[in-house]
């Protein structure tokens, strides 16, 4: 069952409630360029989802068909149950391996890059996992868990780590115990030394306690939150790319043919001795930690939100039609979705470049709807014409009033 897709409206309503309690208790745990590059993140995975959904599908019906060793029945609770504690976890061996072994955590330290902690960083997620992560879930199939029912506890499970991600619950006795909290999450999302690579469950945190990875939130030592190589960029693609392309530099320029294969597999961290001295790298000092901004005024950052709010839209008539529309269609929109996200990222960063580049995406919209719906990618529609022509106006009359005054959003970065 897609719980997922019924789920987004109160995922955005939770975010406005939480944005209501900062404003209540006086906290600042938003900042508008790193929840719109969370939220970036997260629509470019659900879209990139569409067409990779598929190799974790047919590899688990494939296994379910030819290796599994029971028939379990999808009408009995006890299987439910049993798919849903077993599916948590398989979870916490692919989310422990996603920190400790290189390539594992090229896709999932996309989850982790952003400096700020709040439900936006839970909608955060990574565009490559599922190269991987399909091989993790196999022994559900091999002991005959139905596809229905997998598919199922994975969207539960997904559901249950949203709202773990929230400054704004302190902890809650009995339950740290057994169950992912608050709290206990804080702490995955921790670069503090005392905090990393600690707390994997995804709904039971017993697997920690069970395995050696719990640590509890200290209060004497404030979370300080994001990854050791940070960011530093507001842009979603790069964001899903930073750690691939780390690899991919250091294995370009070792000198030994093994390690530019082994690199990718080897623990999280480890880079060939020759290249490590050639190109060392530096970690922050956490004691002089300060997050990544870059000051915009109030215009600019009223348009990237506006036009970011196109992109949700986009994204969920992408995710609610997905079954219907032909491949070429789901390309075409991954297309405009990666495209468009990656200029406003440009945008939030005041690139020299961003605003010509938005005047050519903007360019663009005619040709690409005339493709669409002459290629019947598209369900041909009356009021598609017009309603493009409006946005496309008003999108360059915004882009003129912010042109026209100020040359550039801030004229800070090139």
């Amino acid at each position: 069952m897609d719980f997922i897709l019924f789920a987004v409206p109160f995922f955005f309503v939770l975010i406005a409630v939480e944005l209501l309690a900062d404003r209540w208790r006086g906290l600042r745990t938003y900042r508008l360029a790193d929840a719109i590059n969370s939220l970036s993140a997260g629509v470019l995975s659900t879209t990139t989802g569409l067409l990779t959904k598929s190799v974790g599908l047919l590899t688990y019906a494939f296994a379910l068909e030819h290796i599994s060793l029971f028939r379990l029945a999808g009408d009995q609770a006890w299987v439910w149950v049993l798919a849903f504690v077993l599916y948590d976890f398989c979870y916490y061996w692919l989310h422990r391996l996603g920190h400790e072994r290189n390539v594992l955590w090229a896709a999932h330290s996309v989850h982790h890059q952003s400096e700020e902690y709040n439900l936006s960083t839970a909608l955060r997620q990574t565009s490559t996992g599922f190269i991987f992560s399909w091989i993790f879930y196999l022994p559900l199939a091999l002991l005959g868990v139905p596809l229905l029912v997998f598919v199922s506890v994975a969207a539960l499970n997904l559901l249950y780590q949203f709202w773990v991600h929230t400054r704004h619950v302190p902890k809650l006795g009995w339950y740290e115990w057994i169950f992912v909290t608050p709290s206990n999450h804080r702490v995955h999302h921790a670069q503090n030394p005392l905090y990393m690579d600690r707390n994997y469950g995804g709904v039971f945190i017993v697997w920690d306690r069970l395995f050696g990875t719990f640590q509890e939130e200290d209060e004497r030592t404030p979370v300080i939150f994001g990854v050791t190589t940070p960011l530093r960029s507001w842009n979603p693609l790069w964001a899903n790319l930073q750690f691939y392309a780390q690899l991919a530099a250091d294995a370009r320029r070792t000198r030994h043919w093994a390690d530019k294969l082994r690199i990718w597999f080897m623990p999280t961290g480890w880079r060939p001795a020759d290249v490590a001295e050639r190109y060392p790298l530096t970690k922050p000092d956490l004691s002089q930690f300060t997050p990544f901004e870059i000051a915009l005024g109030w215009r600019p950052q009223v348009y990237v939100t506006l036009q970011f709010a196109v992109y949700v839209a986009l994204g969920s008539y992408l995710l609610g039609h997905g079954a219907q529309l032909p491949l070429p269609a789901l390309w075409l929109g991954w297309g405009i979705m990666a495209f468009g996200l990656f200029v406003l990222g440009a945008l939030l960063e005041d690139r020299a470049w961003a605003l010509r580049v938005e005047a050519m995406r903007l360019a663009l919209n005619v040709p690409l709807l005339a493709l669409a719906l002459s290629s019947a990618l598209l369900p041909a529609s009356a009021l598609a014409w017009p309603a493009l022509v409006v946005y496309t106006v008003v999108s360059a009359l915004g882009l003129y009033c912010l042109c026209r005054p100020l040359g550039r959003l801030t004229g800070s970065a090139g």
